[in-house]
């Protein structure tokens, strides 16, 4: 290693106004600072070669951005650098220079003169802007202050430094010289550079001070902090092993010993199943050898706390009495035969054969038709236990199977939480809204629901925090859901689906007085002599205030009705109520509903067709109307592809068989025909308004008005034939509560008459059809 030594001083006066510059990457250097530097690329070790062999200027610039070749162009440097005077160079053997410069003033790169083989720039030197008053002096105090404090926090600083700090005199000098020490960035430090007033600099630096000391002192914070948690945690160490050997002299037992004896204890009073036994063992020993302050004793605990507690074979008995279940089921709902049917159905198996599996429903129809409440009368009448939960909304698998006890605060899922909570192994089980069940990324809860409603898979039910397989053959599964399409086919194929359509006008009349009044004069502290309704004010308030297949919006009215006449009440205006029709009104406002299908039909053009929701049936009118044009065809009314399909078809029809319906050959040639269905902001969609569409073209085409009192549905084809369709109950109950006394349905249809009520089939007149001709025929018959 050879090694040069400087000449004498140089003044700042003899600096030359074009410097040889070479570029620094991690560091800046200041005036009147020294800073080492290792140069290692070859221009700049042939820059410093030459400088050596003349007056050791240079001038020091700081990157703007770093390359990979570090080879800099004179776009990638800052303006502003510092002059420096090389005052020792050697050179390694690994050809590289180590270098300590002094920084001699600020200067600013005007322009280059030179790139190769290296930066020479023509700089103008930089006379500082020195200011002396009050604020100068209290600014250097401040700063002084706060960069003691920052030696005393800092072991990596002599305190020498801070005798060097106080005794500077000059504020430029004094600012650089604390920028230059602290750990801030190389860009705040190039910005200080570029900073030619002294108080301004002076702030800045202050800035970046104030900065540096709450960062020390909050890491200052941070390890007090600690190092107090690791005395706490040594002293109650040594405190607890005192303790412990205490209690041996005194002869008393370790109190985790006591648990730990607890647990076995509970191990063979449970008679867990093989498998469970053995992982509560394994997790038993695994206890008994941690300390109770660790984490993980937290962790095994709980876990045997879980398999301890489950009841793997507590049971409930089950009420045979086939009798006394009906009477459970019919005090508590009215109607829904099928599913009572189905449920007496399964207890006379049990009795015949106790050992049979449970069914697994699903409660399927409009919102309000009983189907939770059903679920809790089952129970009842079957006299086990109810654990309901909701699905609806339900995105992350882990809340049917539970999280891995790798995770903190893990818990088994929901399935396994119900069985604990009900405290046996049969209870009635309803997974409530199961057709809004979603999935992300976190997972598919229908996927893992599969394995729960499999009564082939579910008797070893592994869920992920148990680990360990629980028999849930004896659980008897209820589900509900509005709609079916949303359910996956897998999914709906593991489970006896039960459809509950909605009630009848009659219906709703009874179960209003003879469950929902008394419900709601009890919640209101109304008593019988207080409040009553008349038949006639029960059947008004079903028609003109609500139109649901269920009966949440019924009980809310007669709610409102409880609210009023408990107002009344109160205020001592009267002593008891008796609502009837003419005082309905005072309660719940004029009619909100009219029936407006004779109205709607005495023109031509206009066909009353039935429609299926997900609340029920409704009404759907189709209005049809022509006008001069060139065979136009405009459909409105917010329809969809398949409606659209429907009415293109229905008019085909219509034209191909002119000469048979009655209409001119040249009429298409000169109208264009308009189709609209009124409650233009409702979507609506699907082929069973074909029928409906067809009979409207063709009153309107005919000039012939539809007999009243008529309403359809059927998807029609060009063959001229009618096509079954879906919600054929929910349909007729819709019409029914509408007052149409005259339904055209599909021939293949006819099988689901079945489940209409014998009281509406009396009171209408069924039309089941298999030809589009036939259907013309029947609704302009006089």
């Amino acid at each position: 290693m050879t090694e040069q030594q400087p000449s004498p001083e140089l003044s700042a006066e003899k600096i030359p106004e074009v410097l040889p510059i070479l570029p620094l990457f991690d560091a800046a250097l200041f005036p009147k600072m020294v800073l080492p530097l290792v140069v290692m690329q070859p221009e700049s070790i042939k820059l410093v070669d030459e400088t050596m062999s003349q007056n050791r200027l240079i001038g020091l610039i700081v990157v703007k951005k770093s390359s990979e070749d570090n080879v800099h162009a004179q776009d990638d440097l800052n303006t502003v650098g510092t002059s420096a005077l090389i005052l020792k160079m050697a050179k390694t053997e690994d050809n590289k220079l180590q270098l300590l410069a002094q920084g001699l003033g600020r200067f600013k790169a005007k322009e280059y003169v030179q790139e190769k083989p290296y930066l020479r720039a023509r700089v103008e030197h930089i006379k500082e802007i020195d200011t002396k008053d009050k604020e100068t002096e209290a600014l250097m105090s401040n700063m002084i202050g706060q960069f003691t404090r920052i030696a005393e926090l800092s072991p990596g600083l002599p305190q020498e430094i801070v005798v060097m700090a106080r005794s500077i005199k000059e504020p430029g000098i004094l600012a650089d010289m604390i920028a230059s020490t602290i750990n801030s960035s190389l860009e705040e430090k190039q910005k200080v550079l570029e900073i030619f007033d002294t108080k301004k600099r002076l702030k800045e630096v202050t800035r970046l001070v104030n900065h540096q000391l709450e960062i020390l002192e909050l890491g200052n914070k941070i390890q007090s902090q600690v190092k107090g948690d690791m005395d706490k945690r040594q002293r109650e160490y040594y405190l607890r092993e005192q303790l412990k050997a205490i209690k041996e002299e005194l002869g008393e037992k370790d109190e985790a010993a006591v648990e730990v004896e607890d647990y076995r204890a509970k191990i063979d009073e449970k008679n867990l199943p093989e498998e469970a036994r053995k992982e509560a063992e394994r997790e038993l020993n695994r206890l008994s050898r941690m300390h109770p302050s660790s984490a993980e004793y937290t962790v095994a605990s709980t876990y045997l706390d879980w398999l301890t507690t489950l009841p793997w074979h507590e049971s409930t008995e089950d009420n045979l009495d086939i009798k006394k279940a009906r009477q459970i089921l019919d005090k508590d709902h009215f109607g829904l035969d099928k599913a009572k049917k189905r449920i007496l159905e399964y207890l006379a198996v049990r009795k015949l054969k106790p050992e049979s599996k449970g069914p697994i429903l699903c409660f399927a129809g409009p919102p309000g038709t009983g189907k939770t409440s059903l679920g809790r009368s089952i129970a009842q009448a079957l006299g086990r236990r109810f654990f309901r939960i909701s699905l609806g909304g339900v995105r992350d698998e882990a809340e049917i199977r539970g999280h891995r006890r790798t995770y903190v605060g893990a818990l088994p899922g929901r399935i396994i939480q119900g069985i604990r909570r009900s405290g046996s192994n049969n209870p009635v089980f309803m997974l409530d809204e199961i057709d809004k069940v979603g999935s992300d990324f976190r997972g598919d809860p229908s996927s893992a629901l599969l394995e729960v409603l499999d009564p082939e898979q579910n008797f070893s039910f592994s869920d992920h925090y148990l680990d360990v397989p629980f028999d849930l053959s004896k659980v008897m599964f209820i589900t509900t859901a509005n709609i079916l399409d949303t359910i996956p086919p897998a999914l709906l194929d593991r489970m006896e689906v039960l459809k509950l359509l909605g009630y009848t006008l009659d219906e709703k009349i009874r179960i209003a007085n003879r469950y929902l009044i008394p419900r709601q004069r009890e919640a209101h502290g109304l008593k019988t002599k207080q409040l009553s309704f008349t038949k006639g004010a029960v059947k008004h308030i079903i028609s003109g205030y609500t139109r649901e297949a269920g009966l949440r919006n019924l009980e809310r009215e007669i709610a409102s009705i409880c609210r009023g006449v408990a107002a009344s009440i109160a205020e001592k205006k009267v002593a008891s109520v008796t609502i009837k029709v003419e005082n309905i009104s005072e309660y719940l406002g004029p009619v909100r509903l009219i029936s407006e299908a004779k109205a709607r039909t005495s023109i031509p053009g206009v066909a009353t067709g039935l429609a299926w929701t997900q609340a029920g049936g409704e009404l759907l009118f189709i209005e049809a109307t022509s006008m001069r044009g060139a065979k136009g065809l405009t459909l409105t009314g917010q329809l969809g592809d398949v409606m659209k399909e429907s009415a293109t078809a229905a008019l085909s029809f219509i034209r191909s068989n002119a000469d048979t319906i009655g209409i001119p050959d040249d009429y298409f040639e000169k109208h264009d025909i308009h189709i609209h269905v009124p409650a233009g902001a409702i979507p609506k969609d699907g082929p069973s308004a074909g029928v409906t569409m067809l009979t409207a073209l063709t009153s309107l085409l005919t000039h012939k008005t539809i007999n009243k009192d008529l309403a359809m549905t059927g998807e029609i084809t060009l063959r001229g034939q009618v096509l079954p369709v879906g919600g054929v109950k929910e349909k007729v109950l819709a019409a029914h509560r509408a007052g149409i006394k005259t339904i055209i349905i599909p021939k293949w249809n006819e099988k689901d008459l079945e489940d209409i009520p014998k009281e509406i089939q009396k009171k209408i007149r069924f039309y089941p059809v298999e030809r589009m001709l036939d259907v013309l025929k029947i609704a302009f018959e006089k």
